[in-house]
């Protein structure tokens, strides 16, 4: 099922302010929050929507991401865990925006997990990954739960992950709540750690990651694989693994946006009597045919034959420019025909209205 439009989900329109996007969000959140819609999934569903739409919108730089490319961007790996989070996810990154108005979910009215944090790594990509996607294995080095560590409910809040405090103010006594500062509202502290381990009770270790790459990235977007980060201690959330991509230069093609450039070289004599001539392309060799008379400057378009475009909109072009080569050097043989053909009507220039100039070309190639 297709995703809905994340303006959409939270009812406001693209020029929102950022006060307007969280406004709107705790609106969806608390019509659907789980607390008032009890072993309802469509609620549990939308309110999961609504916290993914905010994820994306509440960032400067994953909303723009998603105005350029739409929820491509964040597919097969991006975004929030391709639709995989779960209700703690939300309750420990957006808890805020609530105001304590609602507890968790599935835990104690302040407990809130802790998440690890995140990981970041660059994965080049060839010109012909970019344009057919790649699956990629990396090795990640990231900190994850030393074996044999175990934890204990904190003394301090008793495992609540708050404390609450009662203060005599001028309306009266006042109680108020703030998370536990002995375990910083995680509700239990460390037991027992082997010797290898952090003061968390996490150690480094080295973790195949597969990454599933669309085709049509950009040098450098961002791809988000959830939970590949660090982890957290205790039953916290593991963080993301930020995947930037790199694009590597081909060695004969040049990327435009969707669109592929070749520059193709023929002689002279080639030009004038035709040719046909093999090049590269994203999906191995072609031979075109290059027609007799053709003139330098001349570009022929291959269609579909560029980049898949990230919003699954087709694919761009592959554009071939034809250059003639003209010899910098002549023997007196050739020296001497070319002397004699100086005047002859058939080397004359004679351009014809099909023989466009420079910039009606380069104003065709961007029309």
């Amino acid at each position: 099922m297709a995703k809905r439009d994340y303006y959409e989900v939270l009812g406001i329109n693209k020029g929102a302010s950022a006060s307007e996007i969280k406004k709107a969000y705790r609106k969806k959140a608390i019509e659907f929050h789980p607390d008032k819609n009890p072993d309802n999934k469509e609620a549990e569903a939308n309110f999961k929507e609504a916290a993914e739409a905010y994820e994306i919108l509440s960032d400067d730089n994953k909303k723009a991401r998603y105005d350029q490319y739409g929820h491509q961007a964040f597919e097969n790996g991006g975004g929030f865990g391709g639709g995989g989070m779960n209700m703690d996810d939300i309750f420990s990154q957006f808890g805020d925006i609530f105001g304590g108005g609602f507890s968790g979910f599935g835990g104690g009215a302040g407990q809130r997990r802790a998440k690890g944090s995140n990981l970041r790594i660059r994965v080049k990509l060839t010109l012909d990954e970019i344009a057919n996607g790649v699956e990629k294995k990396v090795k990640v080095k990231r900190k994850v739960q030393a074996p044999g560590t175990t934890y204990k409910t904190c003394s301090t809040c008793n495992g609540s992950g708050q404390v609450t405090r009662i203060a005599n103010t001028i309306l009266g006594r006042m109680q108020t709540s703030a998370p536990c500062n002995a375990c910083g509202g995680a509700g239990q502290s460390i037991d027992k750690k082997p010797k290898d381990a952090d003061s968390q009770g996490l150690k480094v270790s080295e973790e195949t990651v597969s990454i599933k790459i669309p085709a049509g990235v950009v040098d450098g977007m961002q791809l988000k694989v959830s939970g590949k980060g660090n982890e957290a201690p205790g039953n916290g959330i593991s963080g993301d693994l930020i995947v930037v991509i790199e694009e590597v230069d081909h060695d004969s093609l040049q990327r435009e946006g969707d669109n592929l450039h070749y520059d193709l070289y023929v002689s002279f004599p080639d030009a004038v009597l035709g040719t046909s001539k093999e090049i590269d392309t994203v999906t191995g060799k072609v031979r075109i045919k290059v027609e007799a008379g053709v003139q330098s400057g001349k570009i022929l378009r291959l269609r579909g034959k560029g980049i898949p475009s990230i919003n699954g909109y087709g694919k761009g072009d592959l554009l071939v420019h034809v250059n003639v080569w003209t010899p910098k050097t002549l023997n007196k043989q050739q020296k001497e025909f070319f002397e004699a053909m100086k005047d002859d009507e058939h080397f004359a220039p004679r351009p014809e209205s099909s023989d466009k100039s420079f910039f009606e070309k380069v104003k065709d190639m961007f029309s």
